[in-house]
C-alpha cells in the first residue's frame, strides 16, 4: 500500500510522490486549497506531512492551529516535518555582523545591511518583494557569496534574472517579481481599484491597499528557534522532536526526494532550521 505524503505550501518544491497544496495553483500537480481552514483530510490517513517555510507566513495562533491539523491527519507514528527560517542562527549571525562592523570592518558593514534585511524586511514590507527584491536587482549584488551561502538555491533563482538583464539594456525587471515570492491572491480588477479610490481617497486606498498586501501571506508573522519550535510542535500533541538536517529524515526516501536539497548535493534553503516530529 502506498504512503500517504503531504507537502503542504509546496510552492515549486514539488514531488509526484507526494500531495502537494498550495493557496493557488499554477501546475496540475499542486491542489489549491486555503490552509487556514484546515487541512482537506480525514483523520488519520498520512503518513508524513511536510511545510517548508510556510508555518512563519501564519499569525502564532494560526500557526499552532495548523500544526493541530497537522496532528489530526497524521496516523500514530506518523511524522510531521517542519522547514522554517532559523530565528537563532539569523540573530547570532547579525549579532556577529554588528560587532564587526562597529570594528571598522568594511565586507562586515554589506552583511550587516543584509542581516538587516533577513530580520526585518519580510516582517514589515508593504510591497511585494520589498527590501530584498531591491537588493537583487542592484546590477552588482553585494557580497554574493555571503547571501548565496545564507540562501542558497533560492538566492541563485532570484540573481539569474537580474545578472541576465546586466547584458541586455532596457530589460524589465518584471521577469524577477513573477513566481519569486509567495503565491498572492488575484488582485481586484481594475475598474473595482478605481472605484475604491475614488471613494476613499489616496491615503486611504494606501491604507487598504497595504493591508490587502499584509493579509495576502508574503510577510513573516511569526518567527521560530529550536525552543519554540519544539514547544509549539509539543503543544500540538507531538512529541520526540528533534532538530535534523536538510537530507535527513524519519521519512523514508527522503533524500530522494530533493525537496530540501538539489540533486548536485546543494542546500535549497540553508539559512533553515529543520525539525521532525512523531504523533504518539
Amino acid at each position: 500500500m502506498s504512503q500517504v505524503l503531504l507537502n503542504l505550501g509546496c510552492g515549486d518544491r514539488l514531488h509526484s510522490a507526494w500531495t502537494n497544496l498550495d493557496f493557488t495553483s499554477n501546475s496540475p500537480a499542486v491542489q489549491s486549497h486555503d490552509l487556514r481552514r484546515g487541512i482537506p483530510l480525514k483523520d488519520g490517513v498520512a503518513d508524513a506531512v511536510y511545510l517548508s517555510h510556510l508555518l512563519e507566513h501564519f499569525p502564532r495562533k494560526e500557526g499552532q492551529d495548523l500544526l493541530k491539523e497537522c496532528y489530526r491527519v497524521l496516523r500514530r507514528g506518523g511524522v510531521l516535518r517542519v522547514v522554517v527560517p532559523d530565528l537563532e542562527r539569523t540573530a547570532r549571525l547579525y549579532l556577529q555582523a554588528l560587532e564587526n562592523a562597529l570594528r571598522g570592518y568594511q565586507e562586515w558593514e554589506l552583511r550587516y545591511d543584509w542581516m538587516m534585511l533577513e530580520l526585518y524586511d519580510q516582517t514589515v514590507r508593504e510591497t511585494s518583494g520589498g527590501g530584498m527584491l531591491e537588493y537583487f536587482q542592484q546590477k552588482t549584488v553585494r557580497e554574493r557569496s555571503f547571501v548565496l551561502e545564507r540562501l542558497g538555491g533560492e538566492a541563485r533563482r532570484l540573481m539569474r534574472p537580474v545578472e541576465a538583464c546586466t547584458s541586455q539594456q532596457g530589460r524589465r525587471h518584471s521577469s524577477l517579481t513573477a513566481g519569486v515570492f509567495l503565491r498572492l491572491r488575484q488582485l481586484p480588477s481594475v475598474a473595482r481599484a478605481k472605484f475604491l479610490r475614488l471613494m476613499l481617497g489616496g491615503r486611504d486606498y494606501r491604507a487598504l491597499e497595504v493591508g490587502r498586501f499584509r493579509l495576502h501571506g508574503e510577510v513573516h508573522q511569526w518567527m521560530y528557534d529550536q525552543f519554540s519550535l519544539a514547544r509549539a510542535l509539543r503543544s500540538a500533541g507531538f512529541e520526540q522532536s528533534l532538530a535534523v538536517g536538510p537530507t535527513e529524515s524519519q521519512i523514508p526516501g527522503w533524500a530522494e526526494f530533493y525537496l530540501d536539497s538539489e540533486p548536485d548535493g546543494a542546500v535549497y534553503k540553508p539559512d533553515s532550521l529543520y525539525m521532525e516530529a512523531l504523533k504518539p
